[in-house]
């Protein structure tokens, strides 16, 4: 019973490091497009500041969206190997964001689909920004359910 609340505990905070992934990548993406229209913080219009209370969360359901089933693979194979560095939670996103882009590129008339160097770029940066953010939120730890409770992290009698 024990183990079963520790994958419980652990699926939870899975699904809430997704969600605070793909909040960041949305606001990656977000402060990206209102850079390339030239607005800078300091001149920036309430209403552009405002609109991003509304505009992140909703493009994070789509960033979500789109990227479930690779971070799904990412994830489980992070867990099972117990991965628990950033960079490896870095270039994971950017494998995610890749995948999406290939998927929508060979979705035929995909509304979707991304053909700039630049969009692409920013996909795929979106993604790496994604990926550390899981792992400040829920990739840490990864691989924590798999030890166990009574191991000691000292090196034991050395036998002299």
């Amino acid at each position: 019973m024990n183990r079963l609340v520790a994958y419980i505990v652990r699926l939870a905070i899975i699904l809430f490091g997704y969600a605070v992934a793909s909040l960041a990548a949305s606001a990656f993406l977000n402060i990206l497009f209102l850079a390339s229209f030239g607005y800078a913080p300091a001149q920036a219009h309430p209403a552009a500041t405002a609109s991003l209370y509304f505009s992140i969360p909703f493009v994070a359901l789509f960033v979500a969206y789109f990227g479930f089933m690779p971070a799904a693979v990412v994830i489980l194979i992070a867990e099972i190997l117990g991965r628990r560095d950033w960079l490896f939670y870095a270039l994971a996103g950017a494998v995610v964001a890749g995948v999406f882009l290939g998927l929508v590129d060979h979705a035929g008339d995909s509304p979707f689909a991304v053909t700039g160097t630049g969009a692409i770029m920013a996909v795929i940066g979106g993604g790496m920004v994604g990926g550390i953010f899981y792992w400040l939120s829920a990739g840490r730890w990864a691989g924590s359910w798999w030890q166990d409770g009574k191991a000691s992290i000292s090196p034991g009698p050395s036998g002299s």
